[in-house]
């Protein structure tokens, strides 16, 4: 940033926005409040742009990203700031729009401040379908639930086979009730399970048209090559990711995705605890879902070969080492006394570097040729 610019945090919410003016030289911020309309703001920054560069921020939330597609229309440098990386005085216990704009615009003059990666239109497009659809699963998960809880509190209950297989659903469809009441809440609630369920698969059927576009061919085939990972969850984790490339390491993108320890070490104590869960919870369900395929010995069965078939051979080589890696890890962790989800977990956060060393360094030569 050149020395002149002028600095602006936006504090921002349904009808207005707060705002924190820094200029040059300034100790304390100037406050305005104007409407959240997109006139207003037009107006503020053509005044501030007369008087020299203007950089501003706000903190990621209600807007979303129209807010900072507007401030570069506007020829602004515009960032998105992570609220949970904000630093926070532990002492101050009064919070209010315009203090919150007055210590953001210092912590944006000074370089305290951690931006998100914005995404473009059409990845967020993308992104908001992939999360669309996990709601609808959380939906059928829960009627579900529903579904067999109502059976149970009325004696009903399958014993035989696996429960909503094809049998399983048979026996389900076949249940009758004396009372017309009961009856009604038990159509009524199956008859909601099933519309979550077609939701989903029209939904599933939606992810793999945009899987079989070209932006997402090439990515979504290489993450189908390792094991656990097929078109439905490949593109949620591109959806999520974005942009491998963005991470400089993997233990940045290990952190992104929330699967490194926690942490509390002081002199000479180390202390560490569970997982963080900081980042993307998306992906991390996603790649700790995956990680529970390499329990079992390396292998590459037939659905597995028909996926790798036409790969990179630099992309299917990097999914069998980490076939043998991460099986080998497993074993090992278990057989020191680690229960299997923390072992499943230390698999996920090593299987993260696995599909990062991947995606980065085919992706690289790739765009070098």
């Amino acid at each position: 940033m050149e020395k002149d610019t002028t600095y602006v945090a936006l504090d921002d919410s349904k009808r207005k926005i707060v705002v924190g003016i820094l200029r040059s030289g300034d100790t304390q911020p100037e406050l305005r409040e104007i409407a959240n309309d997109p006139r207003q703001i037009r107006r503020l920054f053509e005044r501030l742009k007369r008087e020299g560069p203007v950089a501003a921020c706000y903190e990621a939330g209600v807007s979303g990203y129209d807010l900072h597609r507007q401030l570069i229309a506007l020829g602004v440098a515009g960032a998105v700031i992570a609220p949970a990386l904000t630093p926070r005085r532990p002492g101050q216990r009064i919070k209010t729009d315009r203090r919150d704009a007055a210590k953001l615009v210092r912590l944006f003059r000074a370089g305290e401040l951690t931006a998100i990666h914005v995404l473009d239109e059409s990845e967020e497009a993308v992104r908001d379908l992939v999360r669309c659809r996990d709601d609808i699963r959380r939906d059928v998960l829960r009627w579900r639930h529903r579904v067999l809880k109502l059976l149970a509190r009325h004696g009903r209950a399958c014993l035989t086979g696996q429960n909503w297989s094809q049998a399983h659903w048979r026996w389900i469809r076949e249940q009758r009730f004396d009372l017309p009441p009961l009856q009604r809440a038990f159509e009524a609630t199956l008859f909601a399970l099933e519309q979550a369920l077609a939701r989903q698969a029209e939904l599933d059927k939606e992810l793999e048209a945009v899987a079989a576009t070209a932006s997402y061919r090439e990515p979504v085939g290489w993450l189908r090559c390792f094991r656990g990972i097929d078109t439905l969850s490949a593109i949620i984790l591109l959806a999520e990711v974005v942009d491998f490339q963005r991470f400089r390491r993997p233990r940045e993108l290990m952190a992104y995705l929330g699967l490194v320890p926690s942490e509390y070490s002081s002199g000479e104590s180390q202390r560490r605890g569970a997982l963080t869960k900081a980042g993307n919870s998306h992906a991390r369900r996603i790649l700790v879902e995956a990680a529970w395929h390499y329990r079992h010995r390396p292998t590459i069965g037939r659905a597995l070969a028909s996926r790798t078939h036409g790969q990179p051979d630099e992309v299917v080589a990097q999914a069998w080492r980490a076939q043998q890696r991460l099986h080998r890890r497993y074993r090992h962790l278990v057989g020191h006394g680690k229960r299997t989800p923390v072992a499943v977990a230390a698999v996920a956060r090593e299987l993260v570097g696995f599909i990062w060393a991947a995606m980065t360094r085919h992706e690289s030569r790739r765009a070098a040729a």
